[in-house]
């Protein structure tokens, strides 16, 4: 499309919104530039490698497939051609105590498998997959477009979800009406964490996270899901567009309420006919927008996210018998949660989720050895905890916990590596409180009320990531990237021809 040709864009950061949207403008015509402030890409989606071992930072669950199928589809390309994906049967193996249940995209197995644990509540689960899935085609839709005014809500697709999104229900609540045993109504509730939220405050329209799981299935990537960002820059180069990695961005710059372009670290300026912002999103508001930057005290009135405490293991053998994905739920797990939420308490009584990927991935550690990751929801930065005094005591209560829960007896003798990222790091990397799913996702700061995929007050800045419409999670973020990509093609007269896939899903959903 040669018009796009004649305008420049600059995306600030090469997370998975920044890749998507280089790679759907740079396929459209224009002149895109990445630059990114790191020596890789992905952002929470990247890379983290020591001593021969392999690990992703951020997200391992890739859910709702389709929605990166389409990214690459608008571009001429597949998936499969750039990525190896690994269908996970079971997907997830959840245990309370002594009691375990594994989950399963298949509907038959899922059955005969809550019945073994859970006698006399598959009746529920039926239920449940049919009428989420009506609710799932309602709201899909919505998270497809943008709200820039008050009129988007008169769209008929938001019209006929309105009922599943303006309702106090949370998700806890809506688990209700299906299941009486609480570890079950956790097994479909625990999504809720995706978002850094509480079942008993999320709101119910998220029930759709574990829908689509139970759907759609949850998938693996050879080598981890940093891959997918690999794959986008890779294709976003085949397509024409420029990345710039270490190239860390000061401030934008302006001419009035327009956006002209950026001032980089080291003094240079690139001019831009528009901006993508894929920073962190109370980083960027605060700190890169110059004379136009939101102050501390504005932001910290919003809501955030909990964070997340990391352990990165290398050990010296592999468990074989340990399932990919493994979630242990705190002795009570609504006290753990009330903990998380209050923002000052660090539970000792955590929950925890650990991922074994080297039964099914040969890439991610040496041979005969393998790499764990392990993840503790927490309190996010925002009251100041002293985390660096208290990192290695919490890291032991944590491997004790893994070891007293799992057949890995032995795993603290195991460890030959380590890496720990606590909440005061992630907020030392510029995400905003250490917030690592961003704005929390509460009805008040949803749809309209999130900050908007064209940033507020400017004609010519976009938003792309976790912290603006339609919200955390891979799939959203990459959506987000999408809606931002076609506002711009908008903004300049730029036809683009969308791909369509998701309908297929939704007429089986």
């Amino acid at each position: 499309m040669p018009q796009g040709k004649k305008k420049h864009i600059l995306i600030v950061g090469a997370g998975p919104g920044g890749l998507t949207a280089g790679m759907l403008l740079a396929h459209r015509g224009f002149k895109v530039t990445v630059a990114e402030k790191n020596e890789h890409v992905g952002g929470r989606n990247s890379e983290l490698k020591f001593d021969g071992y392999s690990f992703d930072v951020g997200p391992t669950f890739l859910h709702q497939k389709f929605c990166l199928d389409e990214i690459f589809a608008e571009t001429g390309s597949r998936s499969e051609d750039h990525l190896e994906f690994v269908d996970l049967h079971p997907m997830t193996r959840l245990t309370w105590g002594d009691t375990s249940l594994h989950t399963y995209s298949d509907m038959e197995r899922m059955e005969r498998e809550i019945e073994r644990v859970f006698p006399g509540s598959s009746e529920g689960f039926h239920r449940y997959m049919k009428e989420q899935g009506g609710k799932f085609r309602r709201i899909y839709p919505c998270l497809q477009r943008p709200y820039q005014t008050l009129a988007s809500y008169l769209s008929p697709n938001l019209l006929r979800a309105l009922p599943d999104v303006l309702t106090t229900r949370s998700v806890h609540d809506v688990l209700g009406d299906y299941f009486k045993d609480e570890r079950l109504k956790l097994a479909f509730t625990f999504q809720a964490k995706y978002l850094g939220m509480s079942p008993w405050h999320c709101p119910a329209l998220f029930s759709i996270l574990s829908f689509t799981e139970y759907r759609f299935g949850v998938y693996h990537v050879q080598g981890g899901l940093n891959r997918i960002s690999h794959a986008m820059a890779d294709r976003f180069g085949e397509l024409g567009g420029e990345l710039r990695l270490s190239s860390p961005v000061k401030r934008l710059t302006f001419s009035g309420r327009e956006v002209t372009g950026a001032e980089m670290e080291d003094g240079e300026r690139i001019s831009a006919d528009a901006v993508v912002i894929n920073a962190d999103y109370g980083h960027a508001a605060t700190r890169l927008f110059g004379e136009h930057n939101q102050s501390d005290e504005r932001m910290r009135k919003r809501k955030f996210s909990c964070s997340t405490y990391m352990l990165y293991l290398g050990l010296d053998t592999i468990y074989p018998d340990e399932p990919h994905h493994h979630i242990l739920f705190a002795d009570d797990y609504r006290a753990n949660v009330e903990d998380i939420q209050s923002e000052r308490r660090v539970s000792d009584d955590m929950s925890v989720y650990v991922r074994n990927s080297s039964i099914n991935d040969p890439h991610v550690a040496p041979a005969g050895k393998s790499g764990l990751y392990v993840l503790v929801p927490t309190i996010n930065a925002r009251n100041g905890f002293d985390w660096e005094s208290h990192k290695e005591e919490y890291a032991d209560k944590v491997l004790k916990r893994i070891e007293q829960r799992t057949g890995m007896k032995d795993l603290r003798q195991r460890i030959v590596a380590k890496k720990i990222i606590t909440p005061q790091d992630w907020q030392n990397s510029s995400v905003y409180l250490g917030a690592t799913f961003n704005l929390a996702h509460t009805l008040d700061q949803m749809l309209f009320l999130r900050p908007h995929n064209r940033y507020e007050g400017f004609r010519n800045c976009y938003l792309v990531g976790g912290g603006t419409h339609p919200g955390s999670g891979l799939p959203t973020i990459y959506e987000s990237g999408r809606i931002s990509a076609n506002l711009v093609c908008e903004q300049f007269g730029v036809p683009y021809q969308p791909v369509d896939l998701a309908s297929g899903y939704l007429r089986e959903a």
